[in-house]
Parts: structure tokens; C-alpha cells; sequence
């Protein structure tokens, strides 16, 4: 901590803005994590997400103050009085990145190909839950029909891809499509940039503007993303102008990085949470059998509940998040306020290890002769197994700090710190105990409902966790019509889980960013006040972003707001920026995350 602060402290470089009009202006961004694929139909890590929102266009978008679905390639919708019919009407005037126009008909293909339940259905198949056909009667008109209402619906944020491209690569095929740029040719899309350079797993992925982009060219020449394996060595690219904004920063670096001449730094609120994960019963979806070697605790949630009262959240935020969060309960975030739930009272997982070890004896995992616990069975439990993704100093803290309550209550275990790729080679193949991860949230948690049902087992579930009455809730809330019906019954899948406990959710997040204020201005966050800046459910910030030179073209775009000026003075931005989050996601990526469903911690979320 001591050197970080240190370094940021030491007099930043002079740079000098692009002002010239003939000068490309290049927006450059500083990640903490691969992309996983360029392949909208295969990629989980929240930057995949973010890659796929610059190259592809979707039918409905968020908008920047409160989330709700906007237009994007659809100008309108309608549903029929049953809601058992949906009609979008397309543009006309939107073509593909190599010249062939884009009409209803490559919307139809792309959401037929999620329909038919294919490896595309995965990622996108719970916005497109009970339709039975997708159709387009004209260049300009989609049509679903459903077999039951669909509460999710007008959204639908899903990346268009064309047919004329696609329609060559096969269902089989396309589990390892790379999508990626071949013989110095970009992949051909319909959004604001085209990717001309980059790999799934590489360090950089560089992006050229659309000149004949139907929103209007983005005041951007490039877009680049580069890689870096520590979040001081980008703060350092940052303060040295070798990067215009950085992503997921510590609250420490932004506290070193507030009120430096040319820089707006932030703490914002997002629609994550953070969770200690157990193998909840990893099974071979073929034959029914149990699959990989979790321990035969870890399969008892009277076992898993009662490690609840053995997680100091405050701890946990004080320490590992340096402030930056608020303690956690459940999966839909208060950020979402219309469909949290919080435990009763009593219930409410506090840090008390008495109580934790009460609940185990009731269990039957009582203290044997060694002074460990055992089983139920009265064999010895062993040593848990509790996997840290290595390129997140959250991830290794938490688990550290696990294992020493779990020493208190007379549990042995060991941290196993991995690569987060192979996490989840280790997770798919059921060959864990604990982990720790997290979510980002779409602005409806359909999606995160979605992640606990048994069908998602193999796919987006990594707890293995399965449960017949939680499958029939997120069934029925996801055609309930009425509002206040459907909020209590997702709360109640909140409860069930919440007692079963495949997640002990330890915290729920905030997002460290900075940029370069006396660089680019015309930036808002999503939501407008108080959310993220960069990954989020829309494209609205790579659109209207423009030279610091140019400010004060800022005014009077979409209503767009200048979040600090060119000399870098602290805007209203500036500074500790938590507050008015209800709807609230962060791609998430989704691109929902997007936005989007991704996987993501405080600090690496992917």
C-alpha cells in the first residue's frame, strides 16, 4: 500500500491533448482480464462482453439514467393483449460492416439460432424464454410468438450477428468459432467500431471506428483495450499517459488517484455481488451420476448455512474490498430494490462462530478425538479445498480470511489459488469444494435466476446446485404478468437459496475507475447519478466521448453531462460516487452485462 500511494503521489506526466483535428484521436483502455472469446454465442468473461457491444448492434438497448429498455435496432414494439405476441419494427437504414444491408431477417436467424437450443442458447436463452418462432414477414418487422407471457420482455440486448457470415458455421462448428480478425480482414459487424486486431487471451485488442455507423461516427478514431496482470502497474500506465482509463481499481488506488491535475477518479456503485461458492452436488448430466470429487460436506446445506455465521462481512469489506462495498446477503443486490429480499432478523448471517458451531453439532458434524470434525457418518471430514482465482488479491483475501474462521470451528483447509480460466475448468469438471467469484446483474435478474436452475448445470450454473421448487419459481416468474406477483416469487427463491446456501454472498461491490480528464470529456455513468463509466449496458459513452478540447460540444447531446472539464478539475463525478442505483447494472455485461451477465469481482470482473 505503502509504495502504490507513493508512486501515484510523484508528479504526473504533462500531456497534451488531442486537439488537432487531423490527429487520430485513440481512446485506450486498461483491463485487468482477457477476453475469453470474441464469439457473442460462447464468451463469459465481462470484457468478451464489452468487445461484443462495440461490434454488434442489439434490438433494444438501456437507457443511461435508469436502465429501462430503449430502442436500438428497434425503433418501436407492441405486444398483444395476451402478451403471447411481440412485433419490432427495424430500421432500414443500417448496413453491415462490408456493405450488405442489415435487416429483420439477420435478427430472426440470430434469435432463431438461440431459440432451437443450441451452445448460443446458453448465454442469451433467458431473454428469449418461451418463444416458440421467431419470424421477419418484412425487412423491417420481427414477430415472436410465445408459449407463455414473458416478464423480461421489450429487452432484448442480444449482439446481432449476419446471417450472410454466420449461416456457414455450423451448430457443431460453432463451440469454437473464433470470430476473430483473419488475413488483416475485420470481423464483419453492424456497431460503432470494427475489431481489426486481437485474440482471446491476448494482451491487446485494437478497434477502428465505423465511419458509416447509423447512430453517427463516434467522435473516436480507435478504441484499445490492453491487458495488465496488476492494477498498479496500470494506474502507473494511467498517470504516465500510456492509458486513457483504467477499469476496477482498488479503493486504495482511487483515493491516491483523486484530485490529481488531469485525472477524475471513482468509486461507483454497481449491480454485483461477491460470494464463497460450494460444489453443491456436480453430477454427469447424461448419466445422473455424481461427477468429480467434492467433498461430502460441502453437499449438506445444513453444512453450508451454518458456514454462514463464520464469514465476517465486515471484515471482509474493511480489508479485502479496503471499504469499497457493503456487506452481502442475497443474490439480487438492493441495487434492484424492487425484487431484493432480506432475511428475517434472526436468521441474518452474522458473524458468530458459537452459533456456527452449534448449527454443525445439530448437524451432526461434531469435534472427533483430532480435534476436527467429522462427518455425520463419523469419519473424519478432511481438508476443504478453497480455490482463489490468483489474479485477484480479493479473491486470495477472502479465502485466506475463510480459512482461518473455518480453523476457529475446528475445520481444516487449504487455499488453492488458480488462474480464473482454470477455475473454470475446475468448476465444470465438479472437482472443488469452495471457490470464491462473483456476479454482475442485469437490470432484471432473470438472467441470475436463471444461473441457479438445474437446466444451467454444465452451462452458467458453478455450483451444481439444483432444487425442484426453485425451478418451478423461476418458471412462473418469468411469465407473471403483474409486478408485485412476480417480485415475491423471486424473493422466495432468494429465501430458498439463501437457507440452502450454494452461495454465501459476502459483499456487494463498488467499482474503482479513472480516466484521463484533461484527455476525453462527455462521459456519463449508467446510471445517471452514481454508476459506472465504462462497462455498461449501452455503448452511449464510446459514442458521445470526444477530446477534452472539444467540452463544450458536450451540452445538448442526448442530454449528455460533462463529467469534468479539459484543465481536469474535479466534476461531479469526482470522488466517492454511490447513490441512486435502483435498476442498476453494470456490463455485467453486460455489453450485461450484459449488460449482461458476467462473471466479476470489485476487483476483476469478467
Amino acid at each position: 500500500m505503502t509504495g502504490l500511494v507513493l508512486a501515484l503521489l510523484a508528479p504526473a506526466a504533462v500531456l497534451s491533448s488531442a486537439t488537432a483535428a487531423e490527429e487520430e484521436v485513440t481512446f485506450t483502455v486498461a483491463l485487468d482480464n482477457e477476453v475469453d472469446s470474441f464469439n457473442p454465442f460462447l464468451g463469459i468473461e465481462v470484457e468478451s462482453f464489452e468487445m461484443w457491444g462495440l461490434m454488434y448492434d442489439s434490438l433494444t438497448t438501456y437507457t443511461m439514467d435508469d436502465l429501462t429498455p430503449a430502442p436500438s435496432l428497434a425503433t418501436e414494439w407492441e405486444s398483444s393483449e395476451d402478451g403471447l405476441t411481440w412485433t419490432y419494427t427495424v430500421r432500414d437504414d443500417v448496413t453491415w460492416s462490408d456493405g450488405e444491408p442489415l435487416t429483420a431477417q439477420d435478427i430472426a436467424y440470430t434469435f432463431g439460432r438461440i431459440v432451437d437450443g443450441g451452445p448460443e442458447r446458453a448465454t442469451w436463452g433467458s431473454f428469449l424464454g418461451g418463444v416458440e418462432s421467431v419470424t421477419a414477414p418484412d425487412d423491417t418487422t420481427v414477430v415472436l410468438e410465445l408459449k407463455r407471457p414473458s416478464s423480461v420482455l421489450p429487452a432484448l440486448p442480444v449482439p446481432i450477428v449476419p446471417e450472410h457470415v454466420w449461416t456457414d458455421v455450423s451448430e457443431e462448428q460453432v463451440k469454437a468459432f473464433s470470430n476473430e480478425p483473419e488475413d488483416g480482414e475485420p470481423v464483419v459487424g453492424s456497431g460503432p467500431f470494427r475489431l481489426v486486431e486481437g485474440t482471446a487471451g491476448g494482451s491487446t485488442y485494437r478497434f477502428e471506428v465505423n465511419p458509416d455507423y447509423w447512430k453517427g461516427t463516434p467522435h473516436l478514431d480507435e478504441v484499445v483495450f490492453r491487458v495488465f496482470k496488476s492494477d498498479d502497474a496500470a494506474a502507473q500506465a494511467l498517470l504516465k499517459g500510456e492509458v486513457d482509463f483504467v477499469e476496477d481499481l482498488s479503493a486504495i488506488q482511487v483515493r491516491a488517484l483523486e484530485g490529481r491535475d488531469g485525472i477524475t477518479a471513482v468509486n461507483a456503485e454497481s449491480a454485483g455481488f461477491d460470494e464463497i461458492a460450494f460444489n453443491a452436488g456436480s453430477v454427469d448430466l447424461e448419466t445422473g451420476e455424481p461427477m468429480g470429487d467434492p467433498n461430502p460436506a460441502v453437499l449438506d446445506p445444513a453444512f453450508r448455512y451454518a458456514l454462514g455465521f463464520a464469514v465476517d462481512r465486515e471484515q471482509i469489506v474493511e480489508k479485502a474490498y479496503q471499504g469499497a462495498g457493503t456487506p452481502g446477503s442475497t443474490i439480487v443486490p438492493p441495487a434492484l430494490p424492487a425484487f431484493h429480499w432480506e432475511p428475517p432478523e434472526d436468521d441474518a448471517f452474522t458473524f458468530d462462530l458459537e452459533r456456527a458451531a452449534e448449527l454443525l453439532d445439530e448437524a451432526g458434524y461434531t469435534v472427533g478425538d483430532d480435534g476436527f470434525r467429522t462427518l455425520p457418518s463419523g469419519e473424519p471430514i478432511g481438508t476443504l479445498r478453497l480455490f482463489a482465482r490468483s489474479d485477484s488479491k480479493v479473491s486470495t483475501d477472502v479465502l485466506t480470511f475463510f480459512q482461518e474462521w473455518l480453523s476457529e470451528i475446528d475445520i481444516d483447509a487449504e487455499v488453492r489459488a488458480v488462474e480464473s480460466n482454470k477455475l473454470t475448468d475446475i468448476i465444470l469438471a465438479g472437482e472443488f469444494d469452495v471457490f470464491e467469484w462473483g456476479w454482475f446483474l442485469d437490470p432484471d435478474p432473470d438472467s441470475m435466476l436463471s444461473y441457479m436452475t438445474c437446466d444451467q448445470r454444465g452451462n452458467w450454473s458453478d455450483t451444481w446446485y439444483c432444487d425442484e421448487e426453485c425451478d418451478r419459481l423461476y418458471e412462473e416468474q418469468k411469465s407473471e404478468s403483474d409486478p408485485d406477483a412476480r417480485a415475491e416469487m423471486v424473493q422466495r427463491m432468494q429465501e430458498i437459496l439463501y437457507y440452502d446456501a450454494p452461495y454465501l454472498v459476502t459483499a456487494y461491490s463498488t467499482i474503482g475507475e479513472a480516466w484521463r480528464s484533461d484527455r476525453f470529456a462527455c462521459m456519463r455513468p449508467q446510471p445517471d447519478p452514481g454508476g459506472v463509466y465504462l462497462i455498461q449496458a449501452s455503448t452511449y459513452n464510446y459514442l458521445h466521448m470526444r477530446p477534452a478540447s472539444e467540452a463544450e460540444e458536450c451540452a445538448g447531446e442526448d442530454g449528455v453531462t460533462q463529467a469534468s472539464d479539459a484543465a481536469g478539475d474535479d466534476g461531479p463525478g469526482t470522488g466517492l460516487a454511490i447513490g441512486a442505483g435502483a435498476g442498476l447494472l453494470v456490463l455485467l455485461g453486460l455489453g450485461a452485462v450484459v449488460m449482461l451477465r458476467r462473471r466479476a469481482t470489485v476487483e476483476d470482473r469478467e
